[in-house]
């Protein structure tokens, strides 16, 4: 298994409108990010995506467009869901051509507000069409051919939104807190993604050393840092403070040999 990269940016990217600032003048590519997505490459030949967010266009025929078998939604927030027409080539009008997205009920229930023609019983001849599966947080769930997802339940602020885990991957963005049932649910394992605004506090997101906190007690085997703002600095700088295992993402990274 394996994880690419498609953003690695905060809601509103890197370089930041209007912003002349140390990082977003960068001319390193590695500081250039868009809004924060990825793609799961399972040993079976199938494609996770992780969020869809409005970069998701941009990123998708940078990264060659290759063919998505579903899609895990974090949250709600625009920078994570605000691509989803954009998934139009992957979700057709045929009943058994819907593309599945796994979320939970608000998520669900924002995406039908928002597009609520790509649910309508006779769709518009184009629009993307989608079949929708609910996520307990408090239950693991199959995607098929008995590959599990463990639903990571994390805190944005006030909002619950959720991580996930996939073998030896778990994918979290957005948390700011962690309740102890999910640290045990990432405890070892081998390659954790986790967010990590920058090194002031902030409000709603973990900084660099509450991200720094958790791998250490986690304890994976490598640890990549995602979510950034132009506020961490640029990466040829900021990767200084980083321990031994632990990387800041980029926008294209692959990371590969993830046991399934």
């Amino acid at each position: 298994m394996k994880i690419e990269f498609l953003g690695t940016g905060t809601s509103v990217g890197v370089p930041q409108m209007r912003c002349n600032c140390h990082t977003c003048t960068s001319t390193d590519p590695r500081d250039k990010r868009l809004r924060a997505s990825a793609i799961i490459y399972l040993d079976d030949g199938r494609n996770v995506l992780v969020d869809c967010g409005p970069d998701f266009r941009t990123q998708l025929l940078r990264t060659g467009c290759p063919d998505l078998s579903l899609a895990l939604l974090t949250h709600t927030h625009y920078d994570h869901v605000g691509g989803i027409d954009d998934l139009r080539p992957y979700a057709h009008t045929a009943p058994d051509e819907h593309f599945p997205l796994y979320c939970r009920r608000d998520v669900a229930d924002d995406l039908r507000a928002r597009v609520p023609y790509c649910f309508l019983e006779h769709p518009y001849p184009g629009v993307p069409t989608f079949d929708i599966h609910i996520v307990n947080p408090d239950e693991p769930f199959s995607i098929g051919d008995g590959v599990m997802v463990t639903p990571l339940p994390v805190m944005h602020y006030k909002l619950p939104i959720l991580g996930y885990r996939i073998g030896g991957l778990a994918y979290i963005t957005d948390c700011k807190t962690m309740p102890d049932s999910t640290l045990e649910l990432i405890r070892g394992v081998d390659t954790l993604v986790i967010n990590a605004l920058r090194e002031e506090e902030h409000m709603s997101h973990m900084n660099l050393q509450q991200a720094l906190d958790v791998i250490k007690e986690v304890a994976p085997r490598r640890a990549y840092l995602t979510h950034m703002s132009h506020d961490m600095g640029r990466q040829a700088e900021a990767e200084q403070l980083l321990p031994p295992g632990v990387y800041f993402a980029y926008d294209g990274l692959v990371v590969e040999d993830i046991p399934q």
